[in-house]
């Protein structure tokens, strides 16, 4: 309890700071703010569907459903950051291109990463029984994973993009201002740490809502 009332104060901090303390970049003016929340967001995605790969793999080897609990809570979460890196990337293109989209190479990838893991989610929930969900859906994601960083770091790079350059340019550097690199990183680091509380208890669910399943499994054989 003490190590989530932190985390929460963590994150709230650092946010005020952002709105407060770090200074803005003069060509992205206001929309500097965007960057606190767009890139932790895109990163958790990433480390979501990670996640999500390994334990499916560990599924596919073990046959032990708490992987499938693991790989299906984190696609979840993967999903649900994407969503919140799409639409404030979106926000910043209003922004700054004038249009919320504009079928940019990195607007079109995340576009595909969302279809390719909502299919994830309908696969799942269109198998009734646990284990061949489980199998099918551990393949999938972990088939899926192939493209996450297709779409997310090779796509964008080949084509022409109006996206700025990524945070550690080419030269392997980090150009921020120091105020706003303290600011960056310690959110990038409060949202890891809320994907993996949001999975805790995501996983605890899921061992409840199975434990109903075998149930309800039980009274129709009776």
């Amino acid at each position: 309890m003490i190590a989530r009332t932190l985390l929460l104060v963590w994150i709230a901090g650092w946010i005020v700071a952002a709105f407060l303390w770090a200074p803005l970049v003069p060509v992205l003016g206001e929309t500097t703010r965007v960057l606190y929340f767009h890139i932790p967001a895109a990163w958790v995605t990433v480390l979501a569907l990670a996640w999500s790969m390994i334990h499916s793999l560990l599924y596919l080897k073990r046959r032990n459903l708490e992987h499938d609990h693991h790989a299906a809570a984190a696609a979840e979460i993967g999903l649900l950051f994407c969503v919140v890196a799409t639409v404030s990337g979106a926000m910043w293109a209003k922004a700054m291109w004038g249009a919320y989209w504009n079928w940019d190479p990195r607007e079109t990838s995340i576009f595909f990463l969302l279809l390719i893991y909502v299919a994830y989610l309908a696969l799942r929930s269109a198998i009734d029984q646990p284990e061949r969900r489980a199998r099918l859906a551990a393949v999938y994601s972990a088939m899926a994973f192939v493209s996450v960083p297709f779409l997310i770091f090779v796509v964008p790079r080949i084509y022409f993009s109006l996206h700025p350059d990524p945070l550690i340019n080419p030269r392997g550097k980090v150009d921020m201002d120091p105020r706003i690199r303290v600011v960056f990183f310690a959110l990038l680091a409060g949202f890891t740490m809320l994907f993996f509380w949001v999975q805790s208890l995501r996983v605890r669910v899921a061992r409840v809502e199975h434990r109903l399943e075998e149930r309800r499994g039980s009274a129709h054989e009776r």
